[in-house]
């Protein structure tokens, strides 16, 4: 996976239309449906620790993955304001580790889609599996296929703001299921000039039926999936998806 460099100064500007309260409430929501209240919570590819620090708020004793040291340190800084206690690690989570089990572990924004191999994928579901407590719940979300196919794949996006300014170029590859990312930032100096950084991310459309195998054939059971952040049927439209998923037995 691609680590966010500078991207990381402006993510929180960019991504500012992203309803991060709504869906806090929603997981919040669903680990008390499914008995959590409390406890140890692990989120991984936490980015810049925005739904970290709301889960926190709700009382839950989190901890935080990500394999960018930029956005850890975003992340950091948050916890400073807020004070909350949180532990942040710098792992990749192809293979993190963790000092015992946790009740339950979330991701979002698309996270596990920049795994792109299927074994990569499959590993990190038997890591979590692994790192859950007894009948512990795994809350994750992915972007669809159809979301790379019809509304993002071959596009470009860009924004101009004060802050800063981007160019978004996405190119989807069918036949491998890769969408890659291409990001030209213009990013502003302290002297008035803009400094031009360019990164370029990978993720990869799985189709429901395969992460479905895959949950399984790692030791997890599947209790539902919904069109992202409601509680409706997945549709052939949907961008998004959120998977619900329990420790079935290491």
């Amino acid at each position: 996976m691609e680590a966010y460099g500078e991207f990381a100064r402006v993510y929180d500007i960019f991504q500012d239309n992203v309803d991060y309260d709504s869906w806090a409430g929603y997981l919040n929501d669903t680990l008390r449906e499914y008995g959590i209240s409390d406890g140890l919570i692990l989120e991984l590819g936490c980015g810049t620790g925005t739904m970290t620090e709301l889960l926190a708020a709700s009382g839950y004793d989190m901890i935080g993955v990500d394999n960018s040291e930029e956005m850890l340190a975003e992340a950091m800084q948050k916890r400073e304001t807020s004070g909350h206690d949180i532990l942040y690690l710098l792992q990749d989570m192809q293979e993190f580790e963790l000092y015992g089990t946790v009740r339950a572990v979330i991701s979002v924004c698309d996270s596990l889609n920049y795994l792109t191999e299927e074994q990569d994928l499959e590993h990190v579901f038997e890591l979590v599996n692994n790192y859950l407590d007894p009948g512990g719940l795994f809350i994750f979300d992915m972007n669809t296929v159809y979301k790379y196919q019809e509304m993002i794949g071959d596009s470009t996006i860009a924004e101009n703001r004060e802050e800063g300014s981007f160019i978004w170029e996405n190119t989807y590859d069918e036949e491998s299921g890769i969408n890659e990312y291409a990001l030209t930032l213009f990013l502003p100096d302290t002297d008035g000039r803009y400094e031009k950084v360019e990164e370029v991310h990978y993720q990869r459309a799985y189709p429901l039926e395969q992460i479905k195998t895959l949950l399984q054939s790692s030791g997890l059971k599947l209790l539902a999936v919904y069109d992202a952040y409601t509680r409706e049927a997945p549709r052939a439209d949907s961008g998004r998806l959120t998977f619900i998923a329990k420790e079935y037995g290491k």
